[in-house]
């Protein structure tokens, strides 16, 4: 690919898909709101241009500085905290904001429309999660990330964009949520103190940050229209064998408070999912190993403490 853009770009999984792109030299549009506090944290290369443009206003962006655009990566997604995932109003717009998105990857002739879509669509699942299972949502969240998978599949058809429907599931790394298990279960142990979880009995699949822009980064120049792929590792294991990696990577002796809280009402016990279908089409494989990605974001954590503690003294 040579051009691509990307909305979104401050995400963990935008941050990401950049620095994957300025390896294989591929030019980024990159689209963050307004007065974006993380802006600076896109790279400085001469391979990104930067657009500060809300979510809402897709349609002020004009033509782009080159004559067609190989892909665009919709990442910007309002509301993602679990606080609002329930917020039918605030989710039920991020299906016009996607759709606004097709719009603006037409209006600047791009090829391919790379929709971030979740594990959430899915529900509550036993077992292997394929793509071809019937969905069913529990949470507004999931609902509208169906919904604008479905109407955007619909408007890329009318519109002549190739549609690439992605469903997202357990990815950690740098630039991560503080509010993530893997990211509480970090700043808890670096503080000395025990992180409260669960018994830790889901059946997890984590991927690397790194590996699912690998991943993103082939489905916009190999992913096949029309198809929904799974982004995982495709290897699941029990939570609490990651919560026990995390904390041997910090202190093995630091204590864990696995019981300490009850399962949420409707907790997902399998997140597995079946990524053949990536693998088939790009050749996809995880390089990142749990050990070295954890060990990558401790560091990320520990620094990124430190820095706040300088600057608080």
């Amino acid at each position: 690919m040579n051009n691509v853009i990307i909305t979104g770009a401050t995400s963990m999984l935008g941050l990401a898909l950049i620095n994957e792109c300025i390896k294989n030299k591929t030019c980024v549009t990159a689209i963050v709101r307004k007065n974006s506090y993380k802006k600076h944290l896109i790279p400085v290369s001469e391979l990104i241009t930067t657009i500060e443009c809300d979510v809402s206003d897709f349609a002020s962006i004009a033509a782009g500085r080159y004559e067609s655009y190989d892909a665009l990566y919709h990442f910007a997604w309002e509301s993602t905290n679990n606080t609002e995932r329930n917020n039918i109003d605030a989710q039920s717009q991020n299906i016009g904001y996607t759709l606004d998105a097709v719009r603006l990857a037409s209006k600047l002739d791009c090829k391919k429309f790379v929709y971030a879509g979740s594990q959430a669509e899915y529900g509550r699942v036993e077992g292997l999660i394929s793509p071809e299972i019937a969905v069913s949502p529990d949470s507004a969240y999931g609902v509208a990330k169906y919904a604008a998978g479905k109407l955007s599949n619909m408007l890329c058809g009318q519109l002549g964009v190739d549609f690439i429907w992605t469903r997202i599931f357990s990815i950690y790394g740098i630039h991560d949520k503080p509010s993530t298990m893997v990211m509480y279960c970090i700043a808890s142990l670096l503080k000395g103190q025990k992180p409260s979880l669960t018994r830790c009995e889901q059946l997890w699949d984590y991927l690397n940050s790194r590996d699912a822009a690998t991943a993103l980064y082939m489905l916009g120049s190999k992913g096949k229209a029309g198809t929904i792929y799974n982004i995982g590792s495709g290897n699941s294991h029990p939570l609490v064998d990651y919560v026990h990696a995390i904390r041997d990577a910090i202190d093995p002796s630091l204590a864990l408070g696995i019981g300490e809280c009850t399962y949420a009402t409707g907790q997902v016990m399998h997140l597995c999912p079946d990524i053949s279908a990536l693998k088939k089409d790009t050749g996809f494989v995880p390089t990142v190993t749990f050990s070295n990605g954890i060990s990558e974001t401790i560091e990320y954590v520990r620094n990124t403490m430190n820095t706040a503690s300088k600057y608080n003294r």
